[in-house]
């Protein structure tokens, strides 16, 4: 919309509310303006105007369905899925948009599990945005299997769509599929999801330069995704940057708000970066996260012996190997332990030489080892 256009829309929603002030009373003329107002981009006056006219009972499809687009665009998702819960009711699977508002407010509001069955095969075969969140949520819900069934199938009835796409894509790296997530994510052109997984897979090929440059593109389009934050950090720690990388990191955990393979390499970004403190703060977070994650356990382990706390340490290192035999931090921690016979500053030379230079059968580097855990 141009500056012309957008003045002109004010100066009709002007008039409107002139005329509403003569006739207060006029349903037709009221829903009327909060349309425009909507369109204005002023959601707080359309949700002020309908609510003149009644409670949201009392409301008819149209002014309901106003209503509640008013609401998402203001951000009171709770509103939008008591407006769109009411038309999704009465008009079923004919009006497949309510559905979909519903069901998208709700994923907003983390009621994920409430918001799959609105989505029904009609109304994610119809509109493409459905056949996304659809998708979307069955993975978040760690449905891959049917995700990945869903999502062969949409992709038939959407094949060209962005969105849709990028939502394979990423469900694809989970599913270890690279093939098809790197197929998809081509196809998507600059969509979001699409470029982190392009980045991801870049990552997964230690090529840090391009992947730094494809997170960045993503960053670009929208800031809210924590794939990418997480992925350009890991490109900065393959890089020895770890500090910086930490902050991407920890950005990309904290958008996730549980997933503690990133709580974790952000951690050790840390330790990398020689804040010990801050490592300490992050993997105590991680194993207040989830207490049967061998990781924060292992991670805490390496911590102790850069503290001296050899004891402890090896402890930590017994619970991190029950809990998972091939816990990589514990691994770490016993060489360490073995390394170092009881002397923490030996302990400390032994870490920082071993963070660059290639380890084990496979000739990855702790940091390479790190950028593989923070995307699992």
């Amino acid at each position: 919309m141009t500056d012309g256009d957008n003045e002109a829309l004010l100066r009709k929603l002007a008039a409107r509310l002139g005329f509403l002030k003569q006739d207060p009373k006029n349903r037709r003329l009221l829903l009327e303006t909060a349309d425009l107002a909507l369109e204005a981009g002023d959601p707080d006056q359309a949700i002020a105007l309908l609510e003149r006219a009644g409670q949201v009972d009392s409301l008819s499809f149209s002014e309901l369905n106003v209503l509640g687009l008013a609401a998402i665009k203001a951000k009171r998702f709770d509103l939008a899925v008591e407006c769109f819960e009411t038309v999704a009711r009465e008009t079923g699977e004919d009006e497949p948009g309510p559905r979909f508002n519903l069901a998208w407010s709700l994923a907003v509001l983390s009621r994920s599990e409430e918001a799959l069955p609105v989505l029904t095969d009609q109304t994610a075969r119809i509109l493409p945005q459905a056949a996304t969140l659809k998708v979307q949520l069955l993975h978040k819900l760690g449905n891959l299997d049917e995700a990945m069934d869903q999502a062969k199938q949409l992709l038939e009835c959407h094949p060209e769509h962005p969105g849709l796409l990028g939502a394979v894509s990423v469900l694809a790296i989970d599913c270890e599929d690279l093939e098809l997530a790197a197929e998809t994510a081509a196809r998507a052109g600059e969509q979001s999801d699409a470029l982190t997984t392009l980045g991801t897979l870049a990552l997964g090929e230690e090529d840090a330069a391009t992947a730094r440059r494809v997170f960045e593109r993503a960053l670009a389009i929208r800031q809210d995704v924590p794939r990418a934050w997480v992925g350009r950090g890991l490109a900065k720690l393959l890089d020895q940057d770890p500090l910086d990388a930490a902050r991407d990191i920890e950005k990309g955990a904290e958008l996730f708000g549980d997933h503690l393979g990133s709580w974790i390499a952000a951690g050790w970004a840390r330790f990398v970066g020689q804040d010990y403190a801050e490592a300490r703060r992050i993997f105590e977070h991680a194993l207040a996260l989830d207490p049967t994650f061998s990781e924060a356990h292992g991670s805490m382990a390496v911590i102790e012996i850069q503290e001296g706390l050899l004891s402890s340490a090896a402890e930590r290192v017994k619970v991190a190997t029950r809990l998972d035999r091939n816990c990589f931090s514990a691994a770490f921690a016993r060489t360490l332990l073995a390394s170092a016979d009881g002397d923490q500053d030996k302990a400390r030379v032994i870490f920082e030489k071993a963070v660059n230079v290639p380890i084990g059968k496979d000739g990855r580097t702790i940091a390479q080892s790190l950028a593989k855990m923070g995307l699992r």
